[in-house]
């Protein structure tokens, strides 16, 4: 069984990435003082592809995966995967199902539909998509299932893949560890998302990897048995810190969690 490698996703660092030399500075950051070799490209800046690619090439770093929107997935498809090709990027993301299909199962479905059809039209190019949770696939359908077990049940195994983040897994109200588990096959990057609950607070929010309550060595487990290939650390949100130094705690953390678990 190959080795999972660890890594950062930009969206993270998304005030630090809007231009060419901020991403120049960033990604020199990330190799440089962190010994971050692996990225998820999410929200970097409007400046040509083609220079994202020079920098990910400058740095040598392993792109492991995007988010795109989904207006480029259906109406920009050839042009998206040529970009990919040139970052080395084998996995096109799409981070969130716009509102409109997420009113009952026959949006569900006909979102499937183009899903599916975007994922054959990128594998004939070595390509996969991926489709990143929130807690919001957790919600019931009118016929008791939730959207995430019609993604799991209805869409094509062979082109259609899960991005899991261990935080909105757990928002979504089921063990990340053992849910992980039911996409076995089907998850080539895993996001890794930390939960504290604070004194009076019941809902809890985002934090630093490993200083939380989520139980990420259970989580990391679970990745490794279903065949995960990346574990990235994201935040979105409530940083300690300011971003730079929070990706630097997390970052190290995530490699104590990689350390001792591999």
């Amino acid at each position: 069984m190959s080795e999972i490698k660890i890594g950062v996703q930009l969206f993270t660092l998304r005030d630090h990435i809007s231009n060419y030399e901020d991403t120049d500075k960033t990604f020199a950051y990330l190799k440089n003082e962190l010994g971050v070799d692996v990225v998820q490209i999410s929200a970097i800046g409007n400046f040509p592809a083609e220079q994202h690619a020079e920098l990910v090439k400058k740095y040598s770093l392993d792109v492991c995966v995007t988010h795109k929107p989904w207006a480029r997935i259906t109406d920009d498809l050839d042009a998206l995967i040529e970009e990919h090709i040139q970052l080395g990027c084998d996995q096109i993301g799409l981070g969130c199902m716009p509102d409109e299909f997420r009113t009952d199962l026959a949006a569900v479905r006909r979102f499937v539909a183009l899903a599916n059809e975007a994922g054959r039209k990128m594998k004939q190019k070595g390509l996969t998509f991926a489709y990143h949770n929130h807690a919001l696939e957790f919600a019931r359908l009118e016929d008791g299932r939730t959207i995430m077990d019609v993604l799991i049940e209805e869409t094509d195994p062979e082109v259609f893949f899960f991005i899991p983040d261990t935080y909105w897994i757990h928002m979504g109200g089921e063990n990340e560890a053992e849910y992980l588990k039911k996409l076995k096959g089907r998850v080539k990057v895993c996001h890794f998302k930390d939960w504290m609950v604070k004194l009076g607070d019941n809902v809890g929010s985002i934090t630093e990897l490993g200083c939380g309550n989520l139980d990420l060595d259970a989580c990391y487990n679970a990745c490794r048995e279903i065949g995960v290939s990346y574990i990235v650390y994201e935040q979105d949100i409530n940083f300690a810190v300011d971003t730079l130094t929070s990706t630097a705690v997390s970052f190290a953390n995530l490699k104590a969690i990689h350390e001792r678990n591999k």
